[in-house]
């Protein structure tokens, strides 16, 4: 909400917010905000309601000159269908599969930095590092590892002391991972950790086992589409082209991620993927760094002078008054 609504007033751009319908809380906070701090009435408005109903009448409004849309590369695809007929410009951040490649000069703490990064948020993050690609000699440490890892994290209540992982947002949600861990299941891909249906002592909710499986392929389902959950999907390589080929191997390019102590392999790997943000060793973007991806995981950016580019035009004065 910030990356959009803040940049968009910046530059002198009156707007709407359309928030989630599902998980709408934080917006009406930041509405609040936005009417504590005495801003005109107008320039920031807030409009609850779904995307078929409210979203379409939004994006395809001729008034609207522009939409800065976060959701799914399905529900994306859809508003830039119903935007073109007004011809407005649109801002998509959408999916992920965010490849992990783990080379056997990584340090030790890759593999689980990678675990904790794919689970975090319930693993409800656009750039989660859902495929962990492992060099053929540390895989199979790199599985063990990554099973211990998993089988560690604690799921619970959002208000619940302590560090752990909460629901996922719907029920909706949590029947589609169900689903997907069903597919790795039935292609044959190896469980090591998690697993079909909620973690032991949570019989309601929507709560998902922190799941991992091993001796996956790149065209399985799992390895393929964005789960939006808490699972993992391990793969071995044997050569850093099939590395980089796998990596690229999918229609989404959000963030990839890079784990070697070879300054000249990093380097290789940050040219060759087709992503629009690949992070090395751990070490996240910088504040003011742009945000957003290739392929079917977006167009435009978000952050630094790039989110603020979106919501702005180019205009060419020429001439001269005596």
């Amino acid at each position: 909400v910030t990356l959009k609504c803040i940049p968009a007033m910046a530059v002198g751009c009156t707007m709407v917010l359309k928030p989630s319908e599902i998980a709408p809380l934080s917006s009406i906070v930041f509405s609040e905000i936005m009417d504590a701090v005495g801003l005109p009435a107008g320039v920031y408005n807030m409009v609850n309601g779904d995307g078929p109903g409210v979203g379409t009448q939004l994006s395809g409004h001729p008034d609207v000159d522009m939409v800065s849309f976060t959701g799914s590369t399905r529900a994306g695809a859809l508003i830039t269908k119903n935007a073109a007929d007004t011809v407005k410009r649109v801002s998509l951040e959408l999916g992920g599969k965010g490849a992990n490649i783990i080379y056997a000069d990584a340090d030790d703490k890759a593999v689980k930095r990678g675990v904790l990064h794919c689970m975090q948020n319930s693993g409800q993050s656009c750039n989660a590092p859902t495929r962990m690609l492992v060099e053929r000699p540390v895989y199979d440490q790199a599985v063990e590892t990554a099973a211990e890892v998993a089988k560690s994290i604690k799921v619970g209540p959002a208000d619940k002391e302590g560090r752990h992982i909460g629901p996922v947002v719907s029920e909706l949600q949590y029947g589609k991972i169900q689903d997907m861990i069903q597919k790795g299941i039935d292609e044959g891909a190896r469980l090591v950790a998690g697993g079909l249906g909620r973690p032991d002592g949570l019989n309601r909710g929507y709560y998902v086992r922190p799941t991992v499986f091993a001796d996956v392929s790149n065209d399985m389902a799992i390895a393929q589409q964005e789960i939006f959950g808490p699972v993992l999907s391990i793969i071995p390589f044997d050569t850093e082209e099939q590395a980089l080929e796998m990596a690229n191997d999918t229609v989404y390019g959000l963030t990839n991620y890079v784990q070697t102590q070879d300054h000249a392999k990093a380097n290789r790997a940050a040219r060759v993927l087709r992503s629009g943000m690949v992070e090395i060793n751990g070490t996240s973007r910088g504040a003011g760094a742009p945000f957003g991806g290739y392929k079917q995981s977006g167009s435009g950016r978000e952050g630094g002078v790039w989110g603020l580019d979106d919501f702005l035009e180019v205009k060419s004065v020429s001439g001269w008054v005596e």
